[in-house]
């Protein structure tokens, strides 16, 4: 019975083997993916959007300074001798974190007014 469905699949495949349009000399077909006009809007909407997923580092480079002060508090309260060396610790951390949240702050202005 497989067989027979097989056969009759095939005799009903075989006319597809035939080429479905014929290409004619001398004619030539181009194919366009850019549309004819140019639509600024749509580019103003993608650099605001593109602006917007830039800045979402800055709210991480926030969550970092919280976590570095939040930390130089609690290894303060439980070493208060090392006052200093937890202080030096903390500034690079908050200068790290905040320069990870100035680069993308400059990236977002730079899709918005230089691309």
């Amino acid at each position: 019975m497989f067989a027979a469905r097989l056969c009759t699949r095939v005799s009903v495949a075989r006319p597809l083997l035939q080429p479905l349009v014929t290409v004619q000399p001398g004619v030539v077909r181009s194919l366009h993916s850019s549309p004819v006009c140019h639509d600024e809007s749509l580019e103003q909407a993608a650099k605001f959007i593109g602006a917007g997923c830039a800045t979402v580092g800055v709210a991480g480079s926030g969550a970092g300074i919280g976590t570095v002060f939040g930390s130089l508090v609690e290894g303060y309260a439980r070493n208060p001798s090392l006052k200093t060396q937890l202080f030096s610790y903390c500034v690079l951390g908050f200068a790290l974190s905040e320069a990870m949240g100035l680069f993308c702050l400059m990236i977002a202005f730079m899709i918005l007014f230089a691309l």
